[in-house]
């Protein structure tokens, strides 16, 4: 029963969208995640290359 009303939760939430503000809002989520990772990853790098060539060194 639980299945039956998350799926008519969700055919609801689709029918009543548009399909372009739909497709609007996965694309607005997957730039702001990539620039996310992208921002974690060159921080992780500048990080482990810190540590490599021993800066903060006392």
């Amino acid at each position: 029963m639980k299945r039956i009303k998350g799926f008519l939760i969700a055919f609801l939430f689709t029918s009543l969208l548009s399909s372009c503000s739909v497709i609007e809002g996965i694309f607005k989520a997957g730039v702001w995640s990539g620039i996310i990772v992208v921002v974690l990853v060159v921080a992780i790098l500048v990080w482990i290359i810190t540590r490599f060539m021993g800066g903060g060194q006392k």
